[in-house]
């Protein structure tokens, strides 16, 4: 019996290979977002995968729905990477917008005869949220007048909606955060130069300003004090859903390798047939696999205390698997994988992109290191070598600090 999930996922596979795939050059060529194949992903039910079907979404568990990505990522990393984002935005949408929100946005997200995107970095802070500069003036009158700026805004100038992270005084810290969301016609919304992305140009990206933009207190996600802890979960659910996107560019690197080399004649016979092309290409099927498991168990931990250690680990190992499959199924096209039809070079780029959005794999690391250390306090010592002269009495430097 067919589920839900698995005629989403058929849905999702369609996508790919009919209207991603034969129209992925053309779209970077022209260096526009193809509303036309969004409009159409929106029919197929991929642009409200968590939100309620009484909004027209899907209902579907995060562990479920972010599996839609690996599907995406066969025709382009990036364009699953922006349609994650929109479902992660419709999903806070309808799970924490108020009534009015819901109302006048939740079914044109589901549809996705809007589109929504999520603003958090800032040109100064990168990584690190705490150095925010945005700020909103909460009024009298039910309206928040919001000044700053924000950068790698993906789908910039081109969702309907952008859901902003905001401090609401001067003071250090998180308590003070929150988020809500503008739409594209505010007055004071405006964007700066298209970043030059030469393997994605189709996604628009750039910086985004807010010049005294007033918004309606219907428009708060999260309240005072909840934007922070709900960004970080954003970001959680975006780092597995890249992860999910990495498995179908891993896939389609190393199909896109097996079509060649099995046709490929070398030394009186194919090169499929030669050990080491199969080693190469082995390590990739194998790197792909344990990418899949990976990511699932960490969709799964998702809302849970591990959940936060899961995503960092999904997103430390699997993009990185991506880079290198990507490169050694160029390796196995020799030069022909440098020529564009052959669209390796392409996905070499894309698996660096996803190294690096929503936090590189050195954020990641830390996030493991962290946790590593608190394990560590839960252990019995063992024993550590002294060097000569040493002992336990603190040194005279320390007592004097």
């Amino acid at each position: 019996m067919t589920t839900r999930l698995d005629s989403i996922l058929q849905a999702a596979r369609e996508h790919a290979e009919q209207v991603i795939k034969p129209n992925i050059d053309q779209w970077n060529a022209a260096r526009k977002w193809p509303r036309d194949a969004s409009d159409k992903a929106g029919a197929a039910g991929l642009t409200g995968l968590y939100a309620p079907e009484e909004f027209g979404g899907q209902g579907l568990p995060l562990s479920q729905g972010i599996q839609v990505y690996e599907q995406l990522g066969l025709g382009d990393g990036a364009y699953a990477f922006a349609l994650s984002m929109h479902n992660i935005c419709t999903f806070a949408g309808c799970g924490y917008g108020t009534d009015a929100f819901k109302e006048k946005w939740a079914r044109d997200l589901t549809s996705g005869r809007k589109l929504a995107n999520f603003a958090l970095t800032e040109p100064q802070s990168g990584s690190d949220p705490m150095q925010m500069y945005t700020r909103a003036t909460i009024n009298g009158d039910g309206t928040w007048t919001i000044s700053g700026s924000k950068a790698w805004v993906s789908l910039a100038t081109e969702a309907d909606v952008y859901f902003t992270v905001v401090k609401t005084s001067n003071a250090p810290g998180h308590k003070d955060m929150a988020m809500i969301a503008i739409p594209a016609d505010a007055e004071g919304l405006s964007f700066g130069p298209m970043y030059d992305t030469p393997s994605y140009n189709f996604l628009p990206m750039s910086e985004m300003y807010m010049n005294k933009v007033v918004a309606s207190e219907d428009n708060i996600i999260l309240p005072v004090g909840q934007g922070l802890q709900g960004s970080l979960m954003a970001i959680d659910i975006a780092r597995v859903s890249i992860a999910s996107g990495c498995c179908g560019l891993m896939q389609a690197a190393l199909d896109t390798a097996l079509s060649y080399a099995k046709n490929r004649k070398m030394f009186g016979g194919k090169n499929l047939d030669l050990d080491g092309i199969q080693w190469m290409l082995g390590e990739v099927a194998t790197d792909l696999e344990v990418s899949r498991l990976l990511y699932r168990r960490a969709a799964e931990a998702l809302g849970t205390p591990e959940g936060p250690l899961m995503a960092a680990h999904a997103k430390r190992f699997v993009p990185d698997a991506a880079v290198k499959a990507a490169n050694t199924c160029t390796q196995v096209l020799g030069g022909m994988g440098l020529l564009q039809p052959y669209g390796l070079d392409r996905l070499s780029r894309l698996a660096q992109m996803l190294r690096i959005v929503d936090g590189t794999t050195e954020i990641s690391r830390v996030v493991i290191g962290r946790a590593l250390q608190k394990r560590a306090a839960t252990l019995p010592d063992l024993p550590v070598p002294k060097g000569f002269g040493e002992t336990d009495a603190p040194k005279a430097h320390q007592n004097a600090a």
